[in-house]
């Protein structure tokens, strides 16, 4: 019997030999709390460290392998957009500022469902009407004391964007521009990236195998992980008067598709013969 679990066996006889005694009545509690919190703890403990498993890992002959996490990326031009469309209208008090805004707002989501943009891609984000502070000395100086902002998020195809922000312009949404680029198939370019990094595993793996004198064998394990990306949009602010009707004798702005990148993260563990 080795040292520890002698240790062990006295320690559970000496529990036993505790409960065994029968003390006076006005002592039994404090001994037997005394015998539990000096001995029996301690015991626990010990007997559990002989009862718990060391885990190692094996390294030998048998198991020769190589893993490799690499990183790689894969880009497309958009094909998908959402445009940000609102307006601000200011006003004398509440009830003007909200009528002239019920004018502007109706003009505007008219001239979107024109370019035959349905309700399924338009969706409202904000709507507020609320008091100036004069702090807005301007505003204030000419009686203004109200704002009311609405605005929308529009999906369209990515070369529809110019004309979409044409249209809603020109019918007074002089607070539009975000532009947030995406692609409709967007798993597709994300598996483009795993097997560019898969790819450049392979090549690292290659390299250390013949570093190692040896050959490399089959692919045993692979995983991926890809990231969520937050795509960046522009901001095109036309709150001055004059802007929706200069629009309606120009061209649309020229507005190019952003491009939007994939990453994935590889693990991967080959076989080394």
């Amino acid at each position: 019997m080795t040292a520890p679990a002698r240790h062990c066996a006295r320690k559970k006889e000496f529990i036993r030999h505790c409960l065994a005694r029968k003390p006076s009545s006005h002592t039994i509690s404090e001994n037997r709390t005394m015998c539990f919190t000096r001995v029996f703890l301690p015991a626990l403990v010990v007997c559990a460290a002989l009862t718990v498993p060391a885990q190692t890992i094996q390294v030998n002959k048998d198991n020769r392998t190589i893993a490799i996490t690499t990183t790689d990326e894969a880009t497309a031009p958009a094909d998908t957009t959402e445009v940000s469309i609102g307006f601000v209208v200011y006003g004398t008090d509440a009830d003007s500022t909200y009528a002239e805004a019920s004018k502007v707002s109706n003009a505007v989501l008219s001239n979107v469902r024109a370019t035959g943009a349905t309700d399924k891609q338009i969706r409202s984000t904000g709507q507020n009407l609320q008091p100036l502070g004069d702090e807005d000395k301007l505003r204030f100086g000419k009686g203004l004391r109200f704002s009311l902002a609405q605005t929308w998020r529009v999906a369209v195809h990515a070369a529809d964007a110019a004309s979409l922000l044409q249209v809603a312009i020109s019918a007074g949404a002089n607070q539009s521009g975000d532009i947030q680029w995406s692609l409709e198939k967007r798993d597709v370019l994300q598996a483009e990236a795993a097997g560019k990094a898969l790819e450049h595993a392979r090549a690292i793996a290659e390299r250390m195998a013949d570093g190692l004198h040896g050959k490399l064998g089959t692919l045993i394990y692979a995983s991926n992980q890809a990231p969520s990306r937050f795509p960046a949009g522009l901001v095109l602010n036309t709150e001055a008067a004059s802007v929706a009707t200069v629009l309606r004798k120009t061209a649309p702005l020229a507005i190019v598709p952003d491009k939007v990148t994939e990453s994935a993260t590889v693990y991967a563990v080959f076989a080394l013969e």
